[in-house]
């Protein structure tokens, strides 16, 4: 519970000063950033951005298939029209196959984990590629959506276009 605590202090400092409640719900850039939960990563750093400027929409690996309902809502009711998909270097997410997750949940867990897919990759820039073509492919996003795929350079901070 320390580290709650040490969050809660920190909170207190933060909202002390906070004057951003009057933001808008849509994001003012019109942009979703579909990212990995890695803690290296500071998206709103990384690209710039500011509160209220885009939606940051985080899990394991940044996969376009976890992410669907999130990138939905996003587009649909909150004005969205572009989609940055960005993965990163030395993902976890290249260090297991479903099964292997599959058996540790048994062994360790006891329970059956056997109908989910924990969506692991082998190759980095297939997988950009691979979630790209979900959503360009998805009848839920709609094709006027701009999407466009990176991967982080955890290393230098670079994002690096993949087509």
């Amino acid at each position: 519970m320390a580290v709650v605590d040490e969050f809660l202090k920190a909170n207190e400092a933060y909202a002390s000063t906070f004057h951003k409640g009057d933001l808008a719900m849509p994001p003012a850039r019109h942009v979703a950033v579909l990212t990995c939960m890695d803690a290296r990563i500071d998206p709103a750093r990384a690209l710039g951005l500011e509160e209220g400027d885009a939606h940051v929409i985080r899990n394991a690996g940044g996969r376009a298939a976890d992410a669907l309902r999130s990138l939905v809502i996003s587009e649909q009711l909150l004005g969205t029209t572009h989609i940055m998909v960005i993965h990163h270097t030395d993902c976890g997410m290249l260090t297991f196959s479903n099964e292997d997750l599959r058996t540790k949940v048994k062994q360790i867990l006891h329970a059956n984990a056997d109908t989910i897919d924990f969506l692991p990759f082998s190759n980095l820039e297939q997988s950009v590629r691979d979630d790209v073509a979900f959503l360009r492919n998805s009848p839920l996003i709609p094709q006027s959506i701009d999407i466009s795929g990176f991967l982080y350079d955890v290393k230098s901070g670079k994002l690096i276009p993949v087509s």
